[in-house]
């Protein structure tokens, strides 16, 4: 619940800015009205940037790697005693 007061505080601040800037008259109301506009493409491209930089870092795990192989050896080998060919080499 405390992410969701997070989120909606910003929107609440965001709002209030943009609004701000209609009235005041400081940036061309040309520009002011696409401003939400700016923000949700640059929320996108962060989200974009974010994942990228998550898959570049992402650990390699040899031992799990490992482990992981032994599980799908011995997966296959019960199903073998039970009758199902999972051979795909």
């Amino acid at each position: 619940m405390k992410h969701v007061l997070k989120i909606l505080s910003l929107l609440v601040v965001i709002s209030a800015l943009w609004l701000g800037l209609l009235q005041a008259s400081i940036i061309p109301q040309s520009h002011t009205w696409l401003l939400p506009l700016y923000f949700i493409v640059s929320l996108g491209c962060y989200g974009l940037l974010m994942v990228g930089v998550g898959l570049m870092q992402f650990p390699t795990c040899p031992q799990e790697a490992l482990l992981l192989q032994q599980d799908i050896a011995e997966a296959k080998d019960f199903l073998k005693q039970r009758g199902i060919d999972v051979c795909s080499e």
